[in-house]
């Protein structure tokens, strides 16, 4: 059970050519937000799915700036995934997204694809400072940085249904 910083910044993308991608991983995710922890930390379970076979993790973090967090994550057993399903959120719907990681440059990303849309997807990368540059495909358009805000949050837009309105 690790306790590690976490250095990340988001973008909404256009929905990009898959085909064109280094795609090295895809997986299934469901998640879903449990009652807060102490200090107000954030807590998650994920069900993630990969080759037909599924896994569970425990996630709890506490936000340091935008782009920083401490994050505690470690994989649980099905039935205490079952048993931390009692803690959920009243009011936030689980979370569904596709996974597709991919590598650019020598940078792992991260593409969230919902249900609701086939026009934009959230990227994402973890960094090593948050200063470092990134570095993006040219397939992958940019629409704008969404790092810190809280309409792109995934529980925001699980909760929406749809991507914000965005001025392109």
């Amino acid at each position: 059970m690790a306790e590690d910083l976490e250095i990340e910044r988001k973008f909404i993308v256009e929905y990009p050519d898959c085909d064109r991608l280094d795609i090295i991983r895809q997986i299934e995710i469901l998640q879903t937000y449990l009652e807060n922890g102490s200090g107000d930390s954030q807590r998650r379970v994920r069900k993630i799915t990969e080759n037909g076979a599924d896994i569970y993790f425990y996630t709890e973090k506490k936000f340091i700036t935008a782009v920083t967090r401490k994050e505690n994550e470690y994989e649980i057993s099905a039935d205490d995934y079952k048993k931390l399903l009692k803690e959920k959120k009243s009011d936030c719907v689980p979370v569904r997204k596709k996974r597709i990681c991919f590598k650019y440059m020598d940078q792992l990303f991260e593409l969230d694809i919902y249900p609701f849309s086939n026009e934009f997807a959230i990227l994402e990368l973890e960094l090593r400072s948050p200063e470092q540059e990134i570095f993006f495909p040219e397939y992958v358009k940019v629409i704008k940085e969404v790092t810190g805000i809280s309409e792109y949050s995934n529980a925001s837009l699980a909760n929406a249904g749809a991507f914000p309105i965005i001025g392109k």
